[in-house]
């Protein structure tokens, strides 16, 4: 990186812009500038992840998670550049394949909840979905590596079942949606 920011407020975005990696100027409404913050927003949401009480292979984990994170923002920041590997993805397979395997079957739906680690997955993984749909718009403009939106499909994913493993650690099981039938029943 050449160029360290020394200063944050540069009143550059007061017009309703925003620069990018490469020195070009979008507006802040554009859907680049929307999946940049979409990525961001969902790096932002591992972080707070990662101040709960974490096993350190899953901290290790969402640590890498957090780099390649940055690394696909550089993608949507320069326009044209490529830093997500297929390796990246690998990654992400062989984690959601270790913590799938030790995961009871799911019959049922569930629902976004159990223990505070686990609703904040669960949150990671909203986050995750949207910014593959905002990867999803940009594509209809611009070409992208598909690893990006390939990235963020597997991310989401992952989030999904680390959620359910770590409601597990903790002794809860998984919020079963039950639908309104079995529950007027059940009154």
């Amino acid at each position: 990186m050449g160029n360290r920011l020394s200063a944050i407020a540069t009143r550059t975005g007061d017009d309703g812009t925003t620069g990018l990696g490469d020195g070009s100027r979008l507006r802040k409404d554009e859907p680049r500038v929307a999946a940049l913050g979409d990525v961001d927003e969902l790096n932002s949401v591992i972080g707070l992840l990662r101040t709960e009480s974490l096993p350190d292979p899953v901290q290790a984990d969402l640590n890498a998670i957090q780099h390649d994170l940055f690394d696909l923002g550089a993608e949507l920041c320069i326009p044209g550049h490529t830093t997500l590997t297929a390796t990246q993805i690998a990654f992400l397979d062989q984690r959601l394949a270790h913590y799938n395997g030790a995961l009871p079957p799911l019959r049922e739906f569930i629902l976004p909840g159990g223990c505070r680690p686990a609703a904040l997955a669960h949150l990671a993984r909203t986050v995750a979905r949207r910014a593959e749909r905002s990867v999803v718009t940009l594509e209809r403009h611009h070409n992208l590596n598909a690893s990006v939106r390939q990235y963020l499909n597997r991310l989401s994913d992952l989030m999904f079942v680390l959620a359910r493993h770590l409601n597990i650690l903790q002794g809860m099981s998984d919020v079963f949606w039950t639908s309104p039938h079995s529950r007027v029943q059940a009154e």
